[in-house]
């Protein structure tokens, strides 16, 4: 067809096991698929969108790449990643005309617990009660096209109480760890 407008990434495995359980080859697969699978996509479309002098790539990202959580070490990892290359690309393309836009959702209603990995790389199998409690896709895809309409460098969409956590995290961070750790012991 000759051009492509906008790149959307949105793949990516979860993790539940804690950190210093976690065999090495796990936190490998979760850092190939996340970070390195969307880094591959995006340098064979990059191209194609400097010549054509315009392009918009979304990231799915996530709250936990933002901050991290427990039992997500390597997908906090992964997620943090994606946000220093990608910000660094915004600010490289710029001239090309090229946008960048992170999408940082929270608990959306989809089955990712049940495919994230566990500490010995096996499925978790399970659906978190934050996962079933979730925002409905439909509505998570709707904030997405609004920000991709208004060009935003990054969304942040879930509850209310998600995006409030997120503006703790960045004002009062002391606050924030507090609460974060009494919904982790949950």
């Amino acid at each position: 067809m000759g051009s492509i407008d906008v790149l959307f990434n949105n793949g990516g495995i979860s993790q539940r096991g804690h950190a210093s359980e976690t065999e090495e080859s796990v936190d490998r697969k979760i850092m190939e698929v996340n970070y390195f699978g969307t880094i591959a996509l995006t340098k064979a479309v990059l191209p194609i969108m400097r010549k054509q002098g315009s392009g918009h790539i979304l990231v799915t990202s996530s709250l936990v790449g933002i901050f991290g959580f427990s039992l997500r070490s390597a997908y906090a990892a992964s997620k943090h990643a994606l946000h220093g290359f990608f910000e660094s690309l915004r600010m490289e393309e710029k001239a090309n005309n090229i946008k960048v836009t992170m999408i940082c959702p929270g608990r959306i209603k989809t089955e990712i617990s049940k495919s994230a990995l566990t500490k010995d790389g096996k499925e978790y199998g399970a659906l978190d009660p934050g996962q079933q409690n979730g925002m409905l896709v439909e509505d998570c895809a709707k904030q997405i096209v609004k920000a991709t309409k208004r060009n935003g460098k990054e969304v942040v969409i879930g509850s209310l109480a998600e995006r409030i956590g997120v503006l703790l995290n960045r004002f009062i961070p002391s606050l924030f760890w507090v609460l974060i750790a009494k919904q982790a012991a949950k």
